[in-house]
């Protein structure tokens, strides 16, 4: 093939759709969602065994596992997708600059994007190539004692929302541990989490926006960042204690 004939042929990126990448971003969320679980599941047995972790220190491991795990599974995922990761990447910011065209891709990143803000601390929801720190003006007068308030309307919401879908299974006799069938559930929780939570929110006044914004900037603070950890494992506890299997190691 001739270089003049390459010249008039799409460009990789072009044949990535839309779909393609919902579909890559939704894979890595649930995927590191899952090792997400499994890394809190590993922090409740140091802390049962007496093993007390400074809050810095848990923030930079949790990070640092979560990033080695990341790398390895979007290197997975790409290759199961049969895409290019620059090209994806390109294709991706194309899209998310049209929002209103393209919703659904801007849903499944930012909803990834969510999950990497959460573990890592950095402001990253919304963002796009070249922007700078997001700042929200709103979440500034939140105080650590409302944001734990919030954290604990936000989470029970999407728990209780949770346990009513695993119960939903188990009446239609789904078997849970079947790896398919638990996917298919991780993948229903991803797309209800933010709505519920969204709405759980408003019911108070905040928005996700006023939410995170308050968690990144009380991040440091040390009752703020235990105890949204300790949310998060007693969410597992109550999906475990509801039928859902434990995640495995």
């Amino acid at each position: 093939t001739t270089d003049e004939e390459l010249d008039g042929a799409p460009s990789e990126e072009e044949f990535i759709t839309p779909d393609d990448v919902c579909k890559v971003f939704d894979t890595i969320f649930m995927q590191m969602q899952n090792a997400v679980a499994q890394l809190s599941q590993y922090i409740q047995q140091l802390q049962m065994a007496g093993k007390q972790i400074p809050e810095d220190q848990l923030q930079m491991m949790l990070k640092s596992e979560f990033e080695s795990i990341l790398v390895k599974v979007q290197a997975k995922v790409f290759e199961e997708a049969d895409v290019d990761e620059d090209c994806l990447q390109e294709a991706t910011w194309e899209f998310m600059a049209e929002p209103e065209k393209y919703p659904k891709v801007v849903k499944a990143v930012e909803r990834f994007q969510r999950l990497y803000e959460r573990i890592s601390g950095q402001k990253v929801v919304g963002m796009r190539p070249g922007d700078a720190q997001i700042v929200n003006s709103k979440a500034q007068d939140l105080s650590p004692e409302k944001l734990l308030e919030a954290a604990k309307v936000f989470f029970d919401a999407i728990t209780e929302t949770m346990v009513e879908i695993v119960k939903k299974y188990k009446a239609e006799g789904k078997n849970l541990h079947d790896p398919a069938v638990v996917q298919g559930l991780q993948m229903q929780f991803a797309s209800l989490a933010d709505e519920i939570g969204e709405a759980a929110l408003k019911k108070i006044n905040l928005t996700m926006a006023d939410f995170q914004g308050a968690i990144e900037k009380h991040k440091s603070h040390p009752e703020v960042g235990q105890t949204l950890m300790m949310l998060q494992i007693k969410q597992q506890q109550t999906l475990i204690a509801a039928g859902l299997p434990a995640p495995m190691g």
